[in-house]
């Protein structure tokens, strides 16, 4: 049967080989972290009743939350809840961490979707653009300007957007804070520097690849041809080398889309914006457990899954990946 399926659909069958490995990946993700968690030196009891505490006390709050069981129990009870959507109850404040992840990501891919609106199709233009121009002033001041956001850290130009943007021309809202009821468009103007601040950061990098995919498609041979029939060469980077380039350009979107939900913290606690990054950053400090691990789990879910995506887009985009040797 999984020959037929081999032979009868290659695509379909390397798809589902993918989302196989992607789920093993998980399940060994999912035991690293909360192996990882649990080797952290210090004990949630001892920090929540303070170094006064009595023994009897410490054990009371141990076995309250199941930390008198065995690792291999809590793992596999955690994974079974995690399984079905239900990561406990914090330790911190006894509320739902299910409900509270979903208010927290729900803010984090808000604010991921307005910068990948604004930066990916500006990546890909600025790409082509560098192409079209290359070695000539337009390509050297959009590489010069792009080294120059690489380099600067997501902190410092946050802080830099803040003075200008909020506190000297007051041209923007500070801080970003976000809240159940808020309108659609009062949101918008709180994001504006947390989204200007993440477009620097990963339009820079997406550009650079972009560019030099387009670039390495260019030295092919049907490129030479097009240019030997005379079609313009703004045309045959649009219609002939960016389409053959997909692959390349979807993994470095794929990763820069995984960093602007997983890799947001510095600017979340920078703009005091209420998502994943910021909701663990004040998990880690009071060693809520069941938070951290459920972040943990799920900025890795949504990783692979970004990862598989651009895999998945690669082969479609591709059909000499369909058949390796």
């Amino acid at each position: 049967m999984a020959a037929v399926t081999r032979a009868g659909s290659p695509l379909l069958w390397i798809i589902l080989r993918r989302l196989g490995l992607s789920a093993a990946l998980l399940l060994a993700v999912s035991l690293m972290i909360f192996c990882g968690i649990e080797a952290l030196p210090g004990d949630f009891a001892t920090t929540y009743l303070g170094q006064s505490a009595t023994p009897e006390a410490v054990e009371n709050i141990r076995r309250e939350l199941g930390l008198d069981r065995s690792l291999s129990a809590r793992y596999l009870s955690w994974l079974g809840g995690a399984a079905q959507g239900d990561f406990g109850t914090s330790w911190a404040n006894r509320n739902s961490v299910s409900a509270q992840i979903g208010n927290r990501l729900g803010n984090s891919l808000f604010l991921a979707f307005f910068v990948a609106l604004i930066a990916v199709p500006l990546a890909v233009g600025l790409g082509m653009l560098a192409v079209q121009y290359r070695n000539r002033f337009p390509d050297r001041l959009i590489s010069l300007l792009s080294l120059a956001a690489i380099s600067l850290p997501e902190f410092f130009i946050g802080y830099l957007f803040i003075l200008f943007g909020a506190v000297k021309f007051g041209v923007a809202r500070f801080p970003a804070t976000v809240y159940d009821g808020m309108g659609f468009g009062e949101r918008l103007s709180v994001i504006a520097l947390p989204v200007a601040t993440l477009v620097l950061v990963v339009l820079a990098h997406m550009m650079r690849m972009t560019r030099a995919a387009i670039l390495n498609v260019m030295e092919s041979a049907y490129i030479e041809t097009a240019q030997l029939k005379g079609l313009g060469r703004f045309r045959i980077i649009a219609r002939h080398a960016a389409p053959n380039a997909v692959a390349p350009i979807a993994n470095v979107i794929a990763l820069n889309l995984a960093y602007l939900v997983v890799g947001v913290v510095v600017v979340e606690v920078v703009f005091v914006y209420p998502g994943m990054g910021q909701y663990m950053v004040d998990a880690v400090k009071v060693r809520d457990m069941p938070v951290v691990q459920a972040c943990g789990l799920i900025f890795a879910a949504i990783y692979i899954l970004l990862n598989m995506a651009a895999d998945t887009i690669a082969i479609v985009a591709n059909p000499r990946l369909r058949h390796p040797r």
